[in-house]
Order: structure tokens, then C-alpha cells, then sequence
């Protein structure tokens, strides 16, 4: 079967939430083209310019923020869907907007608040993402959110696969607009999803290197990493260090891409399927790796957490993020009036909801914004050592 048959098609797009009648046409759009250029033009997506990738609040120029690790994705993911014969601009979409709703610190601040948020739901990233993009970002004159397609929010929502318990912001969407969570998602989302992992798989080991975090002798202890290696100095006899690393992540992306491409084709082809819908109802994940180099990426990824997730450096700044995102989260549920704008003008009644609402609030925090926050309300003095710096 062809990948192809099984792309998504805009003009067979299942809609939106709201009608937009009377809407000016501004330009030879089509659906997905047109979810993709509110992503790019939202707020929640300028924010991402400051939010944690890898170091929370790194004040190197040269270092990924979630910003540019959701470029580096889109650039990825695009690539693959145009190799498989897939919608570029919906797969470039789920790839720009996949991390907008992480809070600031990354998985340290999302920790925090879900710890805060126990007795009223929690928190979870990817479930945030729905709720910034369908309810928080209010750009339009007749309605709350972005108003994107239902194959965006549904790509969004699955693009790891099917949500059998979901939590109460992606339920809250759903229960608006059905996105058959216990099916699989689009090949799209798919590819979405594992040019997620490729980018920072590989990038998040140029960043650790350059922060002297990680090192080549460890490096080398890595099967796939030492194969390609091996291989770049064979081409480039001589050359800097420096810029056989980077050429080295060059070509693990490339080897990972390629990949992807020909063990998506050969499950497509194996399945049977011959349409999206046909995906959706496949009962698996169709677009990945080979079972070879997914037992390989796996390990790498084992590698990354052992040795720069979980970093000594990385842990202690990871420590005082939750500090920071809890105590202000204490604060702001003491005094609603601390919070900025007019975020304690339209403080909910009801317990939980207030507690959402703040939730909300420091969600959309930049790591900056959230410790000059936390020192105006604690004083500077108080601002935990890791994250002094920023």
C-alpha cells in the first residue's frame, strides 16, 4: 500500500469547532496551512523562546530553548512527511505546537504543579497544550481559542498514541469536541511524535557536550553513537574535533530519518491500510523506527538520562525549579491579588477552578518571568542558587 493513500487531506478535514462565517480570506490557505500560521502567530508560541529545553534558564546564547527545539522538530518531521508522501503542513503544525503547553523548567516546573494541583486534576503538559491552543489563547472576536481543525487538536492530543484515561484539561476538550481518544492518531501526528525524539535525542547531546555535561569517552560507550563516529572521522581524517561532533549529530538525525522513512513504509504496507481512517483503526503504531534502532534509540535514551538529565548540575537546578514554581503556587493560592494583569479579575469562584486558574497563570510563565516573580514576592536574596544567574 502507499503511505501516500494514507495522508491527511484538508479538504477532508473534519472541521472546526466553531463556524467562521464572514471570516476574510487573507491569502491561498488551505485548513492546515492555516492551523499552522496561528500556531506560529500565538503568544503561547513567542513564549516558548524562554522556556527550559534542556538547562532551565541557560544563560548561553548558543543553547536550545523550547522554542528552537520545536523548529528544529517541525524541520525534521516536514522532512519525513514529504519523503512519505504525507501533509506537510498538518505534520508541521503538531510540530510546532507539541510543547506549548509546558510550564516554565520543563518537566521540573511540570512536576511542581501537578504535585499543587493533586486535589483538582493535576497537571500534564501535553493536556495543557489543548487547553492554551482551545481555550487560553483568545485572539478572535467570536470565540475563546485558536479554533484549530479537528485533526490538529486530534494529532495533538495522540500523537503517542491513544489516551485511554485522560486527564481533566484534554477530557474538558474532548467533551467539546470528540476526538476519539482510544484511537490511534493520523500519520502525521505519528511522524510528529518520532521527529520529537530524533531532535533531541540529538541535539540535546550537542547541547550537553558544548555544557561539558557529557564528554566523547562516554559517548563512545554507545554502540550507535561509536558506529557513527567511527564513520565520520573516516570521511573527515583530521578535522577539529569540534566539528566532527557536530557532524556527527548530522548524521545520526540522517540515519534516524532514513529509517523512519523505509520501517514506516513497510508498516503501512504489512497493515494493509489504504486511508487515514484506516490508520486511526490499526490498532498500532504505524510510523516509527525499525525494531533494530528502536532497541538502539532506547538505550541512547537510557544513556541521556543517566548522564545529563540526570546530572548532578541538572538535578540541583531541577530541585530549586520546583521550588520556585511551588512557592509560587502557595503565594498566588494565599493572595489571588499577587497575580499579574488581570488574571485576579477573573479569578473563578469555586475552589478547584481558582486552583486551575492559577495553574493556568504559571503555566504560561517564562522561566525568567517566573523567577522575577518569585523575587519580588520572596525578595532576590531568596532566589534559590541554580537559578540565580537568570
Amino acid at each position: 500500500m502507499s503511505v501516500a493513500a494514507c495522508a491527511s487531506r484538508p479538504e477532508k478535514s473534519r472541521g472546526r469547532l466553531h463556524a467562521e462565517l464572514g471570516r476574510v480570506v487573507r491569502g491561498p490557505r488551505d485548513d492546515f496551512q492555516r492551523d499552522r500560521d496561528r500556531i506560529i502567530h500565538s503568544i503561547a508560541f513567542r513564549r516558548l523562546r524562554h522556556k527550559t529545553q534542556v538547562f532551565v534558564a541557560p544563560d548561553g546564547d548558543h543553547y536550545r530553548v523550547r522554542l528552537t527545539h520545536s523548529i528544529e522538530v517541525a524541520q525534521i518531521g516536514r522532512g519525513i512527511a514529504r519523503a512519505l508522501g504525507l501533509n506537510e503542513d498538518l505534520t508541521e503544525a503538531l510540530c510546532l505546537a507539541h510543547d506549548i503547553g509546558h510550564p516554565p523548567f520543563g518537566h521540573a516546573g511540570e512536576d511542581a504543579l501537578k504535585a499543587a494541583m493533586t486535589a483538582h486534576g493535576g497537571f500534564d503538559h501535553n493536556g495543557h497544550t489543548l487547553r492554551t491552543l482551545a481555550r487560553l489563547e483568545c485572539p478572535y472576536p467570536r470565540f475563546d481559542g485558536l479554533n484549530l481543525t479537528w485533526e490538529t487538536l486530534e494529532g495533538l492530543a495522540k500523537h503517542n498514541g491513544p489516551v485511554t484515561n485522560p486527564g481533566w484539561a484534554l477530557a474538558e476538550i474532548d467533551g467539546d469536541f470528540a476526538l476519539d481518544l482510544a484511537s490511534h492518531a493520523s500519520l502525521e501526528a505519528q511522524v510528529a511524535a518520532i521527529a520529537d525524539d530524533i531532535a533531541y535525542d540529538n541535539h540535546d547531546i550537542d547541547d550537553g557536550l558544548r555544557a561539558g555535561l557529557l564528554d566523547l569517552n562516554q559517548l563512545m560507550e554507545q554502540p550507535f553513537v561509536a558506529a557513527n563516529f567511527r564513520a565520520v572521522e573516516g570521511r573527515f581524517p583530521g578535522a577539529p574535533r569540534d566539528r566532527l561532533l557536530r557532524e556527527l549529530v548530522r548524521d545520526q538525525i540522517g540515519v534516524m530519518v532514513n529509517d523512519v522513512i523505509a520501517a514506516t513504509t513497510a508498516h503501512v504496507a504489512d497493515a494493509g491500510v489504504a486511508s487515514v481512517e484506516e490508520v486511526r483503526a490499526a490498532g498500532r503504531t504505524l510510523g516509527g523506527f525499525s525494531a533494530g534502532l528502536a532497541a538502539e534509540e532506547r538505550e541512547l535514551k537510557r544513556f541521556m538520562y543517566a548522564n545529563l538529565y540526570h546530572h548532578p548540575e541538572q538535578l540541583a537546578a531541577a530541585e530549586a525549579a520546583n521550588k520556585v514554581v511551588g512557592d509560587l503556587f502557595a503565594a498566588y493560592a494565599a493572595d489571588p491579588r499577587l497575580m499579574g494583569g488581570d488574571w485576579p479579575a477573573r479569578l473563578p469562584g469555586e475552589i478547584g477552578a481558582t486552583s486551575r486558574h492559577i495553574g493556568d497563570y504559571i503555566a504560561g510563565m517564562t522561566d525568567r518571568f517566573a523567577i522575577d516573580r518569585y523575587a519580588e514576592i520572596f525578595g532576590r536574596d531568596a532566589v534559590p542558587a541554580a537559578l540565580a544567574h537568570a
